[in-house]
C-alpha cells in the first residue's frame, strides 16, 4: 500500500508539470465540446487529434489523448440535456430523464447533475484503478464467452423487470433492437443475412449511433412539433449562486446510485470490448430497478442522469485497464489510445509497471488530475450550455435537424445512413406515439452484437451444450440474478393481488356472520 502511494505522489507531481497540465487542460477542454458534437464522440475526437501529439514527448501525448477521452465523456451529456441528442452512443441513457428535466425548466439542475455524477463516478473508478489493477485485471480475464453472455442476459433482465413499464411491449422493443443488430454480415460464415432490398448499406450493419439520433434527435423532434404546434414553452431557467448551491447539495438524493453506477460502470468497463455504452444503459436499468419512484423514470428523474453519466465516466477509467495491464483495449477509444502507444515505442502489458512505471503513474496521476479540471470546466460553463434552451423554437429544431444529419452521416460517411437514420426517426416518433419504450430497444442494438458473439462462440466450445451458461459460477450466478429480475414483476402482480384481496376481506366483516 506504502508503494502504491509513493508511486501515485510521483505521478502527480509529473502530472503537475507545466508542459503535462497543459496538455490536461487544452484535452479536457476540447474532449468537452468533441463530446457535446452529436455524431462525433470519443472515438473520433481522439483519432483526429492523434496526429497532433506528435508534437510532444510520449507521457505528454498521452495524457492530452486520455484527458480528451475524459471530457468527451462529460461532454455527452450536454446535448443530450439540452438537444434531446445525444452526443455519444456513451451518452444516450442520459436523454431519457436529462431532455424532460430540461424542458421542465431544470436544465441547470441536470448539467449539474450529470457533471457531479461523472465526477463521483471518475474519482471511484481512479481509486479502483489505482489499489486494484492487478487483481482486477486477473479477474477480467475470468471472464469468457458463457460469462460475457450471462451478463448480456442479466442487462436485459434490467429493463424487462422495471416497474412501471408495460412488459409485453419493452419485450416487444427489445426484439425490434435484436432484429436490427443481427443485420448485416453473419459473425460464424460470414453471409449476408438480412439485407432489406438488397441494399448495399445494410452490409455494415445498422449503426448503433444513426439509430440513437434518428429516435432522440428526429422522433423527439417529430413528437414536440405534433405535441405543440411547434410553440414549445420552455419554462425558463434563473442562474443564480444560491440555485446553484442547491444543485450541489441535492447529490445527496441520487448519490446511492450513482456509486452503484460507478462500481458497476468500472466494472463493465474492464471487460474488454465492452465499453461505456452498456455500462451506462446497465446502470440506468438498475438505478430504475432500485428505485422507490421507478414510474418517475423517463419523465425527469435526477437518478436518471447522474446513475448513466457516473457508469459511463467510470467505464471510460476501466477500459485502460485491460489496455495498460494487458494489451487488450477495454473500448473503441483505447484501441486508439493503444495505438498511439505502440507508434510511440510504448509496449502495453503486465511488464509496461516495470519498464516504465514513470508513464504508467503519470497517466494514472493525471486522471485524478484530469477529473477535477474537466468538473470545474463544465460546471463553468453550465449557463452557456442552458441558453441554448432559450432559442425559440423555430430556430432550435432546424439547429437540431442539421445536427442530426451531420451526426448521422459522421460515423460511416455514406447517404445510405442518414436515409436511416430519417427512417428510424419516423419509428422512434411512432413508437412514442403508441407508448413503446424505445430504451429498451436502444439497449438491445446496443447489446445484441455483443450478446450474439458470446453465445454462438459458448455453443461452439460445449458442442451445443447449453448447461455450459451454467456450470461456470460467474455465468450461474448472473443467469440467477437475471430470472430473478425477470420473476419480479409476477412477484410484485402476486401481491398486489393479495393485498387487494386482504383488503376486500377486511372491509366486511360481517360477511362472514
Amino acid at each position: 500500500m506504502e508503494t502504491i502511494l509513493i508511486s501515485l505522489a510521483g505521478g502527480l507531481l509529473q502530472a503537475f508539470e507545466p508542459l503535462n497540465l497543459m496538455m490536461i487542460v487544452l484535452g479536457c477542454t476540447v474532449g468537452l465540446f468533441v463530446g457535446a458534437m452529436p455524431g462525433l464522440g470519443s472515438v473520433n475526437g481522439v483519432a483526429i487529434l492523434l496526429p497532433i501529439t506528435f508534437l510532444v514527448p510520449p507521457t505528454a501525448a498521452i495524457i492530452f489523448l486520455a484527458a480528451v477521452y475524459y471530457g468527451a465523456m462529460y461532454g455527452g451529456a450536454i446535448s443530450s440535456i439540452t438537444l434531446g441528442i445525444p452526443g455519444a452512443s456513451t451518452a444516450v441513457a442520459t436523454v431519457f430523464d436529462g431532455r424532460p428535466l430540461a424542458m421542465a425548466g431544470k436544465a441547470d439542475q441536470a448539467l449539474t447533475a450529470a457533471a457531479i455524477a461523472s465526477f463521483i463516478g471518475g474519482t471511484i473508478s481512479v481509486v479502483l484503478f489505482t489499489l486494484f489493477a492487478p487483481p482486477l485485471a486477473d479477474f477480467a480475464l475470468k471472464f469468457g464467452p458463457p460469462e460475457e453472455f450471462a451478463l448480456m442476459v442479466l442487462a436485459f433482465a434490467t429493463f424487462i423487470g422495471l416497474g412501471g413499464d408495460d412488459i409485453p411491449k419493452t419485450i416487444f422493443s427489445i426484439l425490434i433492437g435484436l432484429v436490427l443488430a443481427a443485420v448485416g454480415l453473419d459473425i460464424i460464415s460470414g453471409k449476408p443475412r438480412l439485407i432489406f432490398f438488397d441494399a448495399s448499406g445494410f452490409l455494415h450493419g445498422v449503426n448503433f449511433l444513426v439509430l440513437a439520433i434518428g429516435i432522440y434527435g428526429i422522433g423527439e423532434m417529430l413528437w414536440t412539433l405534433e405535441t405543440t404546434g411547434g410553440k414549445v414553452i420552455v419554462h425558463k431557467v434563473k442562474m443564480s449562486v444560491a440555485g446553484f448551491m442547491a444543485n450541489i447539495r441535492s447529490v445527496r438524493t441520487y448519490i446511492k446510485s450513482t456509486s452503484l453506477g460507478s462500481v458497476l460502470g468500472y466494472f463493465v468497463g474492464t471487460l474488454p470490448a465492452a465499453g461505456a455504452t452498456p455500462a451506462s444503459l446497465m446502470s440506468y436499468g438498475l438505478a430504475k430497478t432500485f428505485s422507490r419512484d421507478p414510474d418517475s423514470f423517463g419523465k425527469g428523474n435526477i437518478a436518471g442522469v447522474a446513475a448513466p453519466e457516473a457508469a459511463n465516466n467510470a467505464a471510460s477509467t476501466g477500459s485502460m485497464l485491460p489496455m495498460i495491464t494487458l494489451g487488450i483495449p477495454g473500448s473503441p477509444t483505447t484501441a486508439i489510445l493503444l495505438g498511439g502507444m505502440i507508434i510511440w515505442g510504448l509496449r502495453p502489458g503486465p511488464l509496461l509497471f516495470t519498464e516504465r512505471p514513470d508513464f504508467v503513474w503519470g497517466l494514472i496521476g493525471s486522471l485524478y488530475v484530469a477529473n477535477l479540471f474537466t468538473v470545474l470546466i463544465n460546471l463553468a460553463f453550465i449557463p452557456v450550455f442552458v441558453r441554448v434552451l432559450t432559442l425559440p423554437f423555430t430556430v432550435l429544431a432546424p439547429v437540431i435537424f442539421v445536427l442530426c444529419i451531420v451526426g448521422g452521416y459522421a460515423p460511416t460517411q455514406t447517404m445510405h445512413d442518414v436515409w436511416l437514420m430519417l427512417l428510424f426517426g419516423v419509428m422512434g416518433y411512432l413508437m412514442r406515439k403508441l407508448n413503446y419504450p424505445v430504451a429498451p430497444a436502444v439497449l438491445a442494438i446496443v447489446l445484441g452484437p455483443l450478446a450474439e458473439r458470446s453465445l454462438r462462440q459458448s455453443l461452439l466450445s460445449s458442442q451445443g451444450d447449453v448447461l455450459i451458461f451454467v456450470e461456470r459460477p460467474i455465468s450461474a450466478t448472473c443467469i440467477a440474478l437475471a430470472a430473478a429480475l425477470m420473476l419480479y414483476p409476477l412477484f410484485l402482480a402476486w401481491r398486489r393481488r393479495r393485498e387487494a384481496a386482504a383488503g376486500d376481506s377486511g372491509s366486511h366483516p360481517g360477511a362472514s356472520g
